[in-house]
């Protein structure tokens, strides 16, 4: 029983410091949100796209960790417990992936966005967007960490 523990602790511990480290980018995401979003008028545009190009930069790196870090994990978690994860997953996924083209839009947008008073004023327009994007997206990831990781927290998948 000891070495099953242990065997589950080497398999999933790791994704718990995973998980750890995504949501420090996700701090730093939310940082660089509020700053942004705080910005008044008279900052030099050029000063304030350096500022969204750092957004993107961390909200792609974001993103992408999620898709092809995060959830594979818990995908694979919920596998190995076979408790329903699965199908949850699924339920909630399609809302991940409406949050991810939001991101990415807003990402692409920037790559054609000129420093200019207008296309920094554009980018801010969008940047609202964004952030009830990124609201919504949080609250599923950590729907899906409290339900496909957290739950099984010392628990031996079955064999």
């Amino acid at each position: 029983m000891l070495e099953n523990c242990r065997n589950a602790r080497e398999r999933w511990g790791g994704v718990s410091d995973l998980i750890d480290r995504w949501l420090k980018e996700r701090q730093e995401l939310l940082v660089l949100y509020c700053e942004l979003s705080g910005e008044s008028e008279g900052v030099e545009p050029e000063v304030l796209r350096h500022k969204l190009v750092r957004l993107c930069e961390v909200l792609v790196d974001y993103v992408s960790a999620g898709h092809f870090e995060i959830y594979e994990q818990l995908i694979e978690e919920a596998k190995e417990f076979n408790d329903g994860g699965i199908e949850l997953a699924a339920k909630v996924y399609p809302r991940l992936e409406e949050t991810t083209e939001v991101a990415l839009n807003f990402n692409d947008k920037l790559d054609g966005c000129e420093a200019t008073d207008e296309g920094v004023k554009s980018m801010f327009d969008d940047l609202s967007k964004l952030g009830e994007a990124l609201e919504s997206r949080f609250e599923v990831e950590d729907f899906l960490i409290e339900h496909l990781h957290n739950v099984h927290a010392g628990k031996e998948a079955p064999v």
